[in-house]
């Protein structure tokens, strides 16, 4: 058959072994061969094919009915009541849905490739990456055939019920996303608003700082130059855990420094948020939120401690070296009648990292 194209022709040369790489045995061990096919019973079985065909086509819709069970349990057992037994019935009925939906799909998947597709051996010879365009053309023809033997575009009942699994396992989690958030409520309108909620702190006009995490109010002859305190509203230290203590803390925690008023650079519209050469950053790194921690007294930089941005406190805390893209948010201060350090307003942007409705 001296005509015929050899289409490994182009490779024999890289399978010669070389003297430095391998050994040519004159007794290699015996190709022990494929066993030979056994028929399954689909195979030999127009009925019993019809019976696993039906069965694919049933589980993947009992995958849909589990998703759509999915979607209506988040519905049908709410959260916000706060109460455990509720949460557990949510969580337990959207699992089960959920799993019922996955597991569906899997067991359908399986017994559809042993049940169904055609199950014959093949050995494939190993072959270098790039082949000749008749091979590249009959890899094509392979997965044409395979198409055609697994049924996959003939099956009309397996493939539309296959899709329609898949669509609708991905339809809880979508559905999930909405419980992220919490609802607005008479008492808190903006509970269900990220925007709002990341856009505003516990800071008020005339609010006390206080000592992370004690409480007590700081007065500001107590606050010396080259000092660095952290410094949390003082209501935030009677808020307790379930009220939200460590999220509005995350939000609100400050770091309070004292200067010589002369090494402040502060523009007209900032003359008045400093107190004596006192000033007050969020603590909260503008990269990805990590706490600013670190305060060098010569240099009056801060330092984040997990990127390395830094920040120059007698500028505005603006950035100087690291990835942070914006300055720390500071926070403007004064005095009461007591000489109590005491916030002017909340701070006039998002603090830590930004997010997609910066304004």
């Amino acid at each position: 058959m001296a005509h015929e194209v050899d289409a490994l022709e182009h490779e024999r040369e890289s399978w010669k072994p070389s003297s430095g790489l391998a050994v040519v045995v004159s007794d290699p061990v015996r190709n022990p061969e494929l066993p030979p096919h056994r028929e399954r019973m689909t195979d030999k079985d127009p009925a019993a094919m019809t019976r696993a065909v039906r069965t694919i086509f049933t589980l993947f819709y009992l995958s849909v009915a589990g998703s759509i069970w999915a979607i209506a349990a988040y519905m049908l057992f709410p959260i916000e009541s706060g109460q455990i037994v509720d949460i557990r019935a949510n969580n337990l009925f959207i699992g089960l849905g959920i799993a019922l939906a996955l597991l569906a799909i899997g067991i359908a998947a399986i017994h559809w490739s042993k049940a169904v597709m055609p199950d014959k051996e093949h050995v494939e010879d190993r072959h270098a990456t790039r082949g000749r365009d008749e091979t590249r053309a009959a890899a094509i023809e392979v997965f044409e055939v395979a198409n055609e033997e697994s049924g996959f575009g003939r099956r009309t009942m397996v493939r539309n019920s296959l899709i329609a699994a898949l669509v609708a396992s991905v339809a809880p989690a979508v559905v999930l996303f909405r419980g992220l958030a919490p609802f607005n409520t008479p008492t808190n309108p903006i509970a269900g608003d990220p925007v709002a909620l990341l856009s505003h702190t516990m800071w008020e006009p005339g609010m006390r700082l206080a000592h992370d995490p004690t409480g007590e109010p700081i007065r500001a002859a107590d606050v010396t130059i080259g000092s660095a305190v952290h410094v949390i509203p003082q209501p935030l230290a009677g808020l307790s855990h379930e009220d939200g203590y460590l999220e509005e803390k995350a939000k609100a925690i400050v770091l309070l420094m004292r200067l010589q008023p002369e090494d402040l650079i502060e523009p007209a519209d900032r003359a008045d948020w400093s107190y004596d050469g006192i000033v007050a950053y969020s603590k909260v790194c503008t990269h990805v939120g990590c706490p600013v921690a670190l305060y060098e007294q010569l240099t009056h930089h801060l330092l984040c401690p997990c990127h390395q941005s830094q920040f120059d406190v007698t500028d505005q805390a603006k950035v100087i070296f690291g990835p942070a893209a914006r300055p720390l948010p500071q926070l403007p201060i004064t005095v009461d009648a007591d000489g109590y350090l005491v916030a002017r307003s909340d701070f006039t942007e998002p603090v830590g990292p930004s997010f997609w409705e910066r304004h």
